[in-house]
């Protein structure tokens, strides 16, 4: 007689599925709201940074720089030493600090002719912007407006963040006393701006989109 046997196969244990993990409300409406950037607005130019609120400042003679909160110079680069580099015109020359940003001396090239604007005090101008003699500009440090990643950052760069009103700003600033009054740079809700005080001096003021003016510091 011939016995067949009949092996049994165990049944495949069943899968256990893994919930997916759940994207937080704002991650979603910061994505939803960034996503645009994808098709063609990375490449945002300056004029969308907070560069373009930036007073321009004619420039000054190296040999009248002075303390202040914003001012400009022009002439060749003639030294660079890692991230400064000097400056010279026809009157004197002046060292020119670029942060971070200018580390490894990249952002200039010995013998161009820039115009820089920035602060200037204990002798160093600290460069906000560099304009060449093809009129480029190159912003030094944080573009301005709202931090990275952040659901204002993301309204801002689609143009349905908060805009700030720099003519009617700047009129409150001239209000509350302030003359020769330049703005050099945009934070998340207000403009940082440098203005002369009643006594002459130099000032740095926090001027909320809401119109309250703070000073900063005094030169």
């Amino acid at each position: 007689m011939t016995e067949t046997l009949q092996s049994s196969t165990p049944a495949s244990p069943t899968p256990t599925l893994t919930p997916a993990p759940k994207r937080s409300r704002r991650g979603l409406v910061v994505g939803a709201i960034a996503a645009p950037l994808a098709f063609g607005a990375v490449g945002l130019s300056l004029a969308q940074t907070g560069a373009s609120v930036m007073t321009p400042v004619a420039p000054t003679a190296i040999s009248a720089l002075k303390a202040s909160g914003s001012i400009a110079a022009k002439g060749d680069v003639a030294e660079i030493y890692g991230n400064k580099f000097v400056m010279q015109d026809e009157t004197g020359k002046a060292l020119v600090e670029t942060g971070r940003q200018g580390e490894g001396g990249t952002l200039v090239k010995p013998g161009e002719a820039v115009t820089v604007q920035g602060r200037f005090e204990n002798g160093f101008l600290h460069a906000l912007l560099i304009t060449r003699a093809d009129g480029s500009q190159v912003r030094i440090g944080p573009a301005g407006g709202p931090p990275a990643g952040t659901l204002d950052w993301a309204k801002d760069k689609v143009g349905l963040g908060a805009k700030p009103d720099v003519p009617a700003l700047t009129a409150g600033v001239a209000a509350a006393g302030y003359s020769d009054i330049r703005v050099t740079g945009r934070g998340p809700r207000h403009l940082e701006v440098a203005a002369r005080g009643s006594d002459g001096r130099e000032r740095q003021l926090h001027v909320g989109f809401d119109g309250q003016v703070r000073e900063k510091r005094v030169f």
